[in-house]
């Protein structure tokens, strides 16, 4: 542990795996508070008995009421971490209007919530960091079977880089990150879920110019150097972190 996030105050959500849980670690591991929020008990509880020292608190980031309540014991928070998200297969010819709005309040609705109750709090003590989970399947690249997805990850490249023009002189950054096909449990539902998953499997690895998956510790690389005062001049922009896929 190098302490980069030494006493900064910090708030993941979708802690309790993948990206959100590795990030969540990490900060902790760099000597931050962190509050890891997410909907699944038991995924809560397991990193909570992993790390004692982490703060876990169950929190439904598409709820607006349980997050106003959430907020309220809050009095400082230097970073939000925002890595909610759900994965929609197919193309628009395959989106119900239910997939849709589904994907629309999970990936984009529950960033808009978090962060107009958090930004409060950073405008009063005039600085803070918030860092948003995108993709590089969004307003970056298309990719098949990607139609809801793409859309609302690109929507949040668009939240991002309006949070941080109408904040930057409170002293508060909003950053993206947007990871390839990352390794993780969700990653592994996909592809058990597909009717050939040893096929599927071989698929997203061979769309991967690096020839391999990228890990959530790789994400949480990047988003360290987002939460710490080590990127006090970088906001509104989209880090890529793809193994190359989007170039």
């Amino acid at each position: 542990m190098s302490g980069r996030l030494a006493n900064k105050n910090i708030i993941v959500t979708a802690a309790g795996q993948g990206i959100g849980k590795a990030t969540a670690i990490a900060f902790h591991n760099e000597g931050a508070n962190v509050i890891a929020t997410d909907i699944n008990d038991k995924t809560l509880a397991d990193l909570n008995k992993e790390y004692p020292d982490i703060e876990v608190k169950k929190l439904d980031s598409t709820d607006k009421n349980s997050i106003l309540e959430f907020v309220k014991n809050l009095d400082q928070v230097d970073v939000l971490f925002n890595a909610v998200g759900f994965v929609h297969h197919g193309t628009i010819l395959e989106c119900e209007e239910k997939d849709w709005d589904f994907s629309n309040i999970v990936n984009v609705k529950s960033m808009y919530f978090m962060s107009k109750a958090i930004l409060p709090i950073m405008i009063k003590q005039n600085k803070g960091s918030i860092v948003n989970v995108s993709s590089c399947a969004s307003s970056l690249k298309g990719f098949p079977n990607r139609f809801v997805y793409g859309t609302t990850k690109g929507a949040v490249i668009g939240l991002t880089k309006s949070i941080a023009s109408d904040f930057v002189k409170n002293n508060i950054r909003c950053n993206s990150i947007a990871p390839g096909t990352v390794f993780s449990p969700s990653w592994q539902e996909r592809v058990n879920q597909s009717p050939d998953p040893i096929q599927a499997k071989k698929d997203f690895i061979a769309r991967q110019p690096m020839g391999r998956l990228g890990t959530a510790e790789e994400i949480a690389a990047i988003a360290i150097y987002l939460a710490s005062d080590e990127s006090t001049f970088t906001t509104g922009t989209t880090f890529s972190v793809d193994g190359g896929i989007s170039i």
